[in-house]
């Protein structure tokens, strides 16, 4: 079972799931899939649409305001920074497909599930597919009502959990803080009030092994 915190007042540092994993195979098996809630299922939904280029304010409202987003390439401690990077995948891919995926945790306040996301870019005629373990701590606030909110999401697509420090971690924390900036998109600045949402200082872990407080999990 989960530990995160009960409280919904807490910030969305605080609700960060770690974990290592015995392999970076997270290839997703749909016939092994748990069977969700329908509140559950619909949040799921959503955030498999927000992959696939497929963003709207109302899927953006999933994530509360002071959310944080964690993955290779983003560190987004706020809606309104979230909001920038959901909306900005439509200008970077030509198309997003969701080929597959699997819940492999369905817990109170986590849900977690093996993604396999193929990813054709613009400019370069590529496409990508990469499978990932996202996880979803929920809000303690929303996790029983039918518009389920995220507190913490969290996109891991090699074995070792992330350390948050180096010049990796700064980049995705400096390209999150700045992309929203630079877009012309009004549905981005609906959410510019959430900048002032509750934030703490980052949480670093000098490895994302797991002794990085990461411990090894098969999911």
């Amino acid at each position: 079972m989960s530990d995160l915190p009960k409280d919904s007042s807490v910030p969305g540092e605080q609700f960060e799931p770690r974990q290592t994993h015995p392999s970076e195979d997270y290839t997703p098996d749909p016939s092994k899939s748990l069977k969700l809630s329908p509140a559950r299922q619909r949040l799921v939904d959503d955030i498999i649409a927000l992959y696939s280029c497929e963003p709207t304010v109302e899927r953006v409202k999933r994530y509360t305001s002071d959310c944080v987003y964690d993955d290779q390439f983003v560190y987004a401690n706020d809606r309104y920074k979230m909001a920038g990077q959901w909306f900005a995948l439509p200008k970077l891919f030509k198309a997003s497909k969701n080929e597959k995926y699997q819940i492999v945790v369905d817990e109170p306040g986590l849900i977690q599930f093996r993604n396999e996301q193929s990813w054709t870019f613009k400019i370069i005629p590529k496409t990508a597919t990469i499978n990932a373990l996202v996880s979803l701590s929920l809000d303690p606030a929303t996790e029983n009502s039918d518009f389920i909110q995220v507190k913490y999401h969290k996109d891991q697509a090699n074995d070792k959990d992330y350390s948050h420090e180096g010049l990796g971690f700064s980049f995705k924390k400096w390209q999150a803080d700045n992309v929203m900036k630079y877009m012309d998109s009004p549905e981005v600045k609906l959410f510019e009030a959430d900048k002032g949402a509750a934030k703490e200082a980052v949480k670093t872990y000098g490895t994302g092994a797991s002794d990085g407080k990461a411990p090894t999990k098969d999911l």
